[in-house]
């Protein structure tokens, strides 16, 4: 299950099945979805000499070209596809579009194609993006799909798009999972009870067989783990996402002082960039080392012998070779991204932040933490939205504590000149995922044994104290193909249709030959897709095949803005 090869698979037919020279036009969705996984070279090599968008009405004629359409079958796009059919640019129109289309929209189009220009149209499922191989995202944003309509329950718009890209995905890997979802989750229920309406009544796309035993589909909520999307990430892609962002593979550089136009702005493939492939995962220690060495190899390759101590070196160096630059483009890209991450990561004292994030997230230490957390709140080179994260993760964790001080910590925050909005996210966080709302014990401090548990988790395995959190996602995955607790994950994972013979969960034995699919209401984090990652690694002898979904993607600022400007309980 690779959710970029999927849409490269039909990215590669529509470019592929229509020979000779042709445009593609794209619409405002599609384009980023394409952008994502593919490449201009690529399309030129396929004779694909022009990439435009469909609403662009002033694109010049071209009779002598063939056109390919890859749409969203929206009402817009079908507008725009009913105006060029009315005046044709092109000699010839194949039209693809990325789900599932109404009769009526192909009517309107055979009435509008008077000048018979169009010779195929056919349902291509791309209806969903693809950042890496593991993780795929519906792309909701809240300013055109709203995720929550009132409290926890689906805004329309936003469901609609959802089982769209669901559907989609499953659609482009053959699946008809068994769909289980979480089960104080009413919006994780809907969307289950949506997708399968819509499988059971298209049974001419997902065959009219009983479900596939050997494909899962688990969707889980948001609200279940509010602390995940909290924590500063430290591994390369995670840090790119969160410090600078990453726009459907783009990165925007402009605002930074004296950087060079080739870097203003910068794109990020696996497919293209080999040391990005191999150091997206690593951590910000590692990183800084693994940039040294891929530095140090065009060194050799251009006989230079310049002494490299520090990422300040690095981009001397770059800078000192116009000629290097020129034939090293990624090696220019990493420099420039790093010695940006590492100036935010010092300008922002993250490091001090994180160890509190961390302490919070995964250890049992009230009176400590909230030293720590006071001292921070005072401290003028902190960033207000850090120190609002850090309060929060607070307030989750010893909601029910005695002597909690949350609402001694809100009036500091304010006394230290944190906007009142701010602060107002600290009790939206809480309406929303607090413990009354949660399903789970989330920080295993809700009784004596699970107490216990916490203590000594925190001891084992830890790769030093930034990285000691692991999300409860992929602790229920793990211990669900391991065959662990598996009466509580039948109780917390019911399936949808409880008619359905399934493999049970938490078989002693653990899970073989299974397709297993992980989605999020509410949006999903990169820690959770480099968990998901390294859980296909380990579980590769199981035959056990991971894929990781959301809503969204989110940092921790996305989240938060995200419920304060749409959650309304």
């Amino acid at each position: 299950m690779d959710a970029v090869k999927a849409i490269q698979y039909y990215t590669n037919r529509m470019v592929t099945d229509v020979s000779g020279m042709k445009v593609l036009l794209l619409d405002r969705e599609t384009t980023p979805i394409i952008s994502l996984v593919s490449t201009q070279s690529f399309l030129l090599a396929k004779e694909a000499y022009l990439v435009d968008r469909i609403e662009n009405s002033s694109r010049d004629t071209m009779r002598h070209l063939k056109c390919i359409c890859f749409v969203r079958p929206t009402d817009a796009s079908i507008q725009a596809l009913l105006d060029e059919l009315r005046s044709p640019k092109y000699g010839d129109y194949y039209i693809y579009f990325s789900n599932v289309l109404k009769k009526s929209m192909i009517e309107a189009l055979a009435e509008n194609d008077e000048s018979e220009v169009v010779r195929e149209i056919q349902e291509f499922y791309a209806d969903f993006y693809a950042p890496t191989p593991c993780l795929f995202h519906i792309g909701l944003v809240p300013s055109v799909h709203p995720l929550f309509a009132e409290g926890h329950s689906w805004n329309p718009g936003a469901l609609a798009r959802t089982v769209q890209g669901l559907s989609a995905l499953l659609l482009s890997l053959k699946k008809r999972p068994n769909i289980r979802y979480e089960r104080n989750s009413a919006m994780a229920q809907k969307l289950g009870q949506e997708l399968e309406y819509l499988m059971s009544h298209e049974a001419g796309l997902f065959g009219t067989k009983s479900i596939d035993k050997q494909a899962q589909l688990f969707i889980v909520d948001r609200k279940n783990d509010p602390v995940t999307p909290l924590l500063t990430q430290w591994t390369y892609h995670a840090l790119l996402y969160e410090l600078i962002g990453i726009n459907n593979g783009r990165i925007d550089l402009s605002y930074v002082p004296g950087i060079r136009p080739e870097v203003k702005e910068v794109m990020l493939s696996q497919d293209q960039d080999t040391f990005f492939k191999q150091s997206q995962h690593l951590n910000f220690g590692d990183l800084g080392a693994s940039i040294k060495k891929f530095v140090e190899l065009y060194q050799t390759n251009t006989q230079s012998h310049h002494q490299i101590e520090s990422i300040a070196d690095m981009k001397r160096f770059v800078e000192a070779y116009p000629e290097f630059r020129k034939l090293s483009g990624n090696v220019t890209k990493h420099v420039t991204l790093v010695g940006e991450l590492s100036r935010l990561v010092s300008e922002r004292n993250l490091l001090a932040v994180s160890e509190l994030e961390q302490s919070l997230a995964c250890n049992e230490q009230h009176n400590s933490d909230l030293k720590a957390l006071r001292s921070m709140i005072a401290n003028a080179k902190i960033t207000a939205e850090n120190k609002v994260r850090c309060v929060i993760l607070y307030a989750l964790r010893y909601e029910r504590a005695q002597g909690n001080a949350t609402e001694e910590l809100k009036q500091l925050l304010t006394s230290n000149g944190v906007d009142a909005d701010q602060v107002a996210s600290i009790n939206v966080v809480l309406r929303y995922a607090g413990v009354s709302e949660r399903q789970s014990d989330l920080f295993q401090n809700e009784n004596l044994f699970s107490r216990g548990r916490s203590i000594f988790k925190g001891l084992q395995g830890v790769e030093n104290v930034y990285t000691q959190h692991t999300p409860a996602l992929a602790e229920m995955v793990e211990q669900i193909v391991r065959g662990k607790q598996g009466l509580h994950w039948q109780e917390r994972l019911p399936n949808l249709d409880p008619k359905a013979r399934p493999p049970l969960l938490g078989n002693e034995n653990g899970m073989y030959n299974q397709d297993i699919i992980v989605f999020v209401v509410g949006g999903v984090t990169m820690e959770e897709e480099m968990a998901v990652a390294k859980l296909n690694e380990k579980l590769a002898a199981q035959n056990v095949r991971l894929l990781i979904g959301g809503t969204s993607i989110h940092t921790s600022t996305s989240f938060l803005t995200d419920l304060s400007t749409t959650f309304f309980p």
